[in-house]
């Protein structure tokens, strides 16, 4: 069983790289990031590996990091998804990007991966929710409800579109959330999205 490999970039295919290790070529597909990240042809390069072994076949998987092999493994927990799917998912999303997707109930940011339809994809952060790494970076429990409330699309619409305008002008989403969050605290009740946006601006302005 091979679980990591450490040598040289021998050549970079389309969903795939050839790592020499003292003159042996090693085959493994990698996602899209890890793909990107590689370094040059002739280059000093460490993966690790999750080996496949069936009858006919013997695959090899690299990754970048220890997380990113962690998040291939868990996503094919997920019923109907097998390691093509998770491998398009991880590499759409960073290990981050993926932990918040779960963590908020994202289904449309896990969805952005190739191949991932929208069943598929609430199926993911449905069932990864209890079994995800932790996530840390979701700031106040309103503003982790709220996103909550917005990757499920059960977040009020006047809610929903005063995030998206501040995605629009270039905030973060987890920022922009966070934003909104603070200014429903102050906007009274039922304010509309103008309301919401204004307030918003005015809480990353702080």
């Amino acid at each position: 069983m091979i679980g990591k490999l450490k040598g040289t970039v021998d050549e970079i295919g389309e969903d795939h790289v050839v790592v020499d290790v003292h003159g042996v070529g090693y085959v493994a597909f990698c996602g899209a990031r890890t793909l990107a990240a590689l370094p040059g042809e002739g280059e000093a390069v460490v993966l690790f590996i999750d080996t496949y072994v069936r009858e006919d076949m013997l695959r090899l998987y690299g990754f970048a990091t220890r997380a990113e092999q962690d998040w291939f493994r868990l996503l094919q927990m997920v019923q109907g998804v097998g390691a093509r799917v998770a491998l398009a998912v991880i590499g759409t999303l960073s290990a981050g990007d993926l932990a918040n997707a779960v963590a908020l109930q994202d289904k449309a940011m896990v969805a952005r991966a190739p191949g991932v339809g929208p069943k598929v994809a609430a199926r993911i952060v449905a069932e990864l929710k209890d079994k995800a790494p932790a996530f840390s970076g979701a700031g106040s429990d309103e503003s982790l409800g709220l996103k909550r409330d917005i990757g499920g699309g059960t977040a009020a619409a006047p809610v929903a579109d005063a995030v998206s305008a501040l995605v629009n002008l270039g905030y973060p989403r987890d920022q922009a959330a966070e934003a909104v969050a603070k200014a429903l605290k102050d906007a009274g009740e039922a304010p509309d999205s103008a309301k919401l946006i204004r307030l918003g601006l005015k809480a990353l302005s702080r």
